[in-house]
């Protein structure tokens, strides 16, 4: 999945892909983590915010089934 550089002390790349509803984060360390069924407007928030670590650790990080891939 191709992720796109944000600039966050916490977040390094976030990558969506909406057929699967698909959330990828690459933190900064190496860690990548991928998020299931969540819905774009979720992905489109953490774009948008003004800060990229407290979006995910508030709407992303304890609502959505997840795996380390990295």
């Amino acid at each position: 999945m191709n992720r796109t550089p944000v600039s966050s002390s916490n977040l390094k790349s976030v990558g969506y892909d909406q057929s699967s509803n698909t959330l990828e984060i690459e933190f900064h360390g190496g860690r990548v983590y991928q998020y299931y069924n969540v819905p774009k407007r979720i992905y489109q928030g953490l774009m948008a915010a003004s800060s990229h670590g407290r979006y995910h650790h508030r709407r992303i990080k304890d609502s959505y089934r997840y795996s380390r891939i990295r």
